[in-house]
């Protein structure tokens, strides 16, 4: 009797500690989001703009220094998920991210090209690359299916918190000190902060073979291309990879462009956008908690619904925040986009892990997010294209160039209502090929 005391005391005890591993996933994400929208402040800062030689209209190269973070954050979380996985497991492989990434943040002022910085942007994206992929598969290995929604939007919480906390923090230090602070305080908070909740508080379960070492090479290889192909053989990986594109095309599209369109095309100052750019992430936060709570209480079958429903929001406030001639009205239309955007967040990695053998997660999370990050990744620049396009007035009178300038604003954030036209499509598809294999299942067992 004692024993079986002691055993239900030890279970409670893991059911605890399971959290805490959640909770450091959410601070690490949430750092990990202030590194990334870190240049989408700077963009905005004259004296940056001259460091690295770029123009104050060339939007294009502005908005492919965020591309190339995607661009090497992709490859990463496809190529290298499957080693971390095998080779490192969690708890290593985060640590050896946070050193990484630590360290290109903290150098990154020393590069004194555009060039060379777009070099440092890719590196940082290959470090932060596997992040979201190991935090699906602690997760997987530390709740079941029917109990993931709220670990997931704990941990997705991160995405908009650290936005929220970025934008008026790089402000404030691009205010009272010179633009390289920010790369330097955030190159050391990764470290000092990151490091020492990893190896206090991720545990993998006992019996998980988390980073066991392989005794040959050929055993390592083996086991990562096992893992490649379970994780390709991931039942609707092809359409959760689609929507997952489109999610985060709009989430990269809004936030690398969303400081200068509030400062350019509605006219508010450095110190009124700070703030006003981080209310959406506030907004992202509260709606990725509830997202969570939404998957536990809807059940698995109308998950896709969540997808649906919040692809239609999205588009609608998007279209009514360039539509509206106040630009208060303007900010309020895309806080609620983004709140709309995060109830669909947490549903991606749950999709995934629903679909997934708990061995594959973390490399199927990998191809979904890795993709999605490179398909995703060319937005920024895609939307600086378009308002550099259509911008086509700057240069004359002043007035003449405001209004041109915010022309090609609201043209490149419509680009962000197709990204969610395609989010709802998969959303039907994923409810339609559900509901077919249940029926097949439930005529299956009848037969039977």
């Amino acid at each position: 009797m004692q024993s079986s005391r002691n055993d239900n005391n030890s279970g409670k005890n893991d059911r605890s500690l399971r959290w805490y591993g959640v909770i450091t996933l959410f601070v690490i994400v949430a750092i990990s989001y202030v590194d990334r929208i870190n240049i989408a402040v700077l963009i905005t800062d004259a004296a940056f703009l001259n460091h690295v030689g770029l123009a104050a209209t060339d939007r294009v190269s502005q908005g492919f220094l965020a591309t190339a973070f995607m661009l090497g954050y992709g490859v990463s979380a496809f190529v290298l998920t499957p080693f971390c996985s095998a080779l490192f497991g969690v708890r290593r492989s985060l640590v050896y991210g946070l050193i990484l990434w630590g360290v290109v943040t903290w150098a990154s002022p020393m590069f004194h090209s555009y060039g060379l910085l777009l070099a440092s942007r890719v590196l940082l994206g290959v470090s932060e690359g596997p992040l979201f992929s190991l935090a699906s598969a602690y997760i997987k290995a530390h709740f079941r299916s029917d109990e993931n929604g709220k670990p997931n939007a704990f941990v997705n919480m991160g995405t908009g918190l650290g936005l929220a906390i970025g934008y008026p923090l790089v402000g404030w230090l691009l205010t009272q000190f010179a633009w390289d602070s920010s790369f330097h305080v955030l190159g050391v908070l990764n470290i000092v902060l990151g490091i020492p909740l990893v190896l206090a508080f991720v545990r993998m379960p006992a019996g998980h073979a988390d980073g066991v070492k392989p005794s040959s090479f050929g055993e390592a290889m083996s086991r990562v291309g096992g893992i490649v192909k379970g994780a390709l053989q991931t039942r609707h990986l092809f359409l959760i990879t689609l929507l997952t594109s489109a999610a985060l095309a709009y989430l990269w599209g809004s936030s690398n462009w969303l400081p200068t369109y509030l400062r350019e095309a509605r006219g508010f100052s450095m110190r009124e956008m700070g703030w006003l750019a981080s209310l959406p992430q506030y907004a992202t936060v509260l709606a990725v908690f509830v997202g969570g709570v939404l998957i536990d209480k809807v059940g698995r079958e109308r998950v896709p619904f969540i997808f649906m429903g919040a692809s239609v929001g999205v588009a609608l406030s998007v279209l009514m925040a360039i539509n509206a001639q106040d630009p208060y009205a303007a900010a309020c239309c895309l806080v609620a986009a983004n709140f709309f955007w995060g109830l669909q967040s947490p549903a991606i990695p749950s999709t995934v892990q629903y679909c997934s053998r708990p061995e594959h997660t973390a490399s199927a999370f990998g191809v979904t997010n890795g993709v999605g990050s490179l398909v995703a990744g060319f937005m920024p620049a895609l939307m600086g294209g378009v308002i550099g396009a259509m911008s086509h007035g700057v240069g004359a009178s002043p007035a003449a160039s405001a209004a041109s300038s915010a022309s090609g604003f609201f043209a490149g954030f419509a680009l962000l209502i197709g990204t969610q036209i395609v989010v709802f499509g998969c959303g039907f598809m994923l409810w339609l090929r559900d509901r077919s294999h249940g029926a097949h299942t439930v005529s299956g067992s009848q037969l039977s």
